[in-house]
């Protein structure tokens, strides 16, 4: 049964149309799995059990016929509790949320998974309303790393990367606004994706606006290619989806990375300090790209850190949160989001306006640089995991989680495709990640070279977490 929950989708569907297991079988281990986790890293909020039991039988019996629901029918997924999923309150770890209520309706994305037949195991912690680049809230305290539980997850998308990482169903939902899938991802070992802004349909509209994106978390690009096939499907309540994509994103996955002209940018120009164990982990998986054919260039996107603009965007994004609460519920809310939406109240029009004004400009400049290079190569975090509980790593000096993201939130404000895979640990045994980023709508691409450093062995650096996480 540990064996299972150690399967990607793709293994699992397999799986059940050989008649090897059933999704009943898949369901319990998982079951199994993330409740023996929860007291060790708390990656999660609710269990589903009763409805992923009846889901999983349901799909039992389909297989059995010979007749799938759909592209996922009988896979264990998690959500994170800020998308919507009906039948219980979504949270979004906040004590000012009102746990009462009908919950009668799915975020598109999810609508879209359970049209496909997944199972619902258990909804995914995330930091209050997602403000930050770690997992941690006054409502469902701090969740940990697989790979060292005295450190964090990263986050906000951080129940998510736990649970995938540990077994706990091989797909999850994450949003990602200015790297919230990305850098739990990395300091996890996982895949994670931010997919171009409206790939997947957003409902209810996030308080971040555009800069908030949905996307899958998984075990590895393939998934994630099987994910976003069934996610990217139109949904009438998000004005502003994008187009449904004109082919399965598993169509072009196996033609690899040779002549791909990638650019690899160890530091941004110098602007972004890396540990050593981070710089060679990441140039190693830049030197398996070349080896696999593509056309390797040390080049620095045009651009200087974008953070203050970031950060009118994404503090008054925080203060549209507070807006409609009582001083009493403000009162409640996690001290460092307070205090970013007072800060983001005090923005005036003029200044959000000037935020946006940069923000198309580090736009402009990022599509004349992939007129000349297909992707972008970064490490997708210049550090690896720190303490748990903490917004920032002790002694850094840093004021916000921005400090140690600058290779994330840019590529929210300029809603590019951008993937995390992982390229070895450092010498504490903890995760590091490399970023592939693409032109805005080049989602394939971003996948397609992912999965070819999944099949030429390089994400293959990272051990499974620890017996006993």
């Amino acid at each position: 049964m540990t064996e299972l929950t150690r399967l990607t989708a793709l293994q699992l569907l397999s799986g059940y149309e050989n008649g090897a297991f059933t999704p009943v079988d898949v369901t319990r281990a998982v079951l199994a799995r993330a409740e023996e986790i929860q007291p060790r890293v708390n990656a999660f909020v609710r269990f589903d059990t009763e409805e992923a039991l009846a889901r999983a039988e349901e799909s039992a019996g389909r297989w059995r016929r010979g007749e799938p629901q759909g592209l996922l029918d009988g896979v264990p997924v998690t959500v994170k509790d800020i998308l919507l999923q009906r039948g219980g309150p979504t949270l979004r770890g906040s004590k000012t949320v009102n746990p009462q209520g009908s919950w009668t309706q799915d975020a598109p994305s999810v609508a879209r998974m359970r049209e496909h037949g997944a199972v619902f195991v258990a909804r995914t912690t995330t930091p209050e309303f997602g403000w930050k680049g770690v997992t941690d809230s006054p409502l469902s305290g701090v969740t940990r790393n697989p790979y060292d539980r005295a450190r964090t997850s990263g986050g906000s998308s951080g129940g998510s990367a736990a649970a995938v990482a540990l077994g706990a169903g091989p797909l999850s939902l994450g949003t990602d606004g200015g790297g919230s899938v990305r850098i739990p991802a990395s300091f996890c070992g996982i895949f994670g994706l931010k997919p171009t802004y409206g790939r997947v349909p957003l409902f209810p509209a996030s308080a971040f606006g555009t800069l908030s994106h949905v996307g899958p978390m998984t075990r590895d690009a393939a998934d994630a290619a099987l994910l976003l096939d069934v996610i990217s499907a139109p949904d009438s309540r998000d004005w502003s989806q994008l187009a449904p994509p004109s082919t399965s994103y598993r169509t072009h996955l196996d033609e690899g990375v040779k002549g791909l002209r990638i650019a690899y940018s160890p530091a941004l120009g110098g602007q972004v300090a890396v540990r050593p164990a981070v710089a060679a982990a990441v140039r190693g998986a830049v030197s398996k790209l070349a080896e696999l054919g593509a056309y390797i260039e040390e080049a620095d996107p045009d651009f200087a850190d974008p953070v203050e603009a970031f950060h009118t965007l994404w503090f008054s994004g925080a203060a549209r949160v507070a807006q409609s609460l009582s001083r009493e519920q403000r009162d409640q809310l996690d001290p460092g989001l307070r205090e970013i939406t007072t800060a983001g109240a005090r923005y005036s029009a003029l200044e959000y306006l000037a935020a946006m004004d940069v923000r198309a400009e580090l736009g402009r400049r990022m599509g004349l640089f992939h007129e000349t290079y297909d992707l972008l190569v970064t490490p997708t975090m210049p550090i690896t995991a720190f303490e748990a509980g903490a917004e920032v790593p002790k002694g850094s000096g840093h004021r916000r989680w921005t400090g140690w993201t600058p290779f994330t939130y840019p590529f929210n404000m300029t809603q590019q495709p951008a993937a995390t895979v992982p390229c070895g640990v450092d010498a504490d045994g903890l995760p590091i990640g490399v970023q592939l980023v693409g032109a805005r709508h080049q989602d394939a691409l971003v996948l397609r070279a992912a999965h070819a450093l999944y099949e030429s062995g390089a994400a293959a650096t990272i051990p499974a977490p620890p017996a006993g996480s």
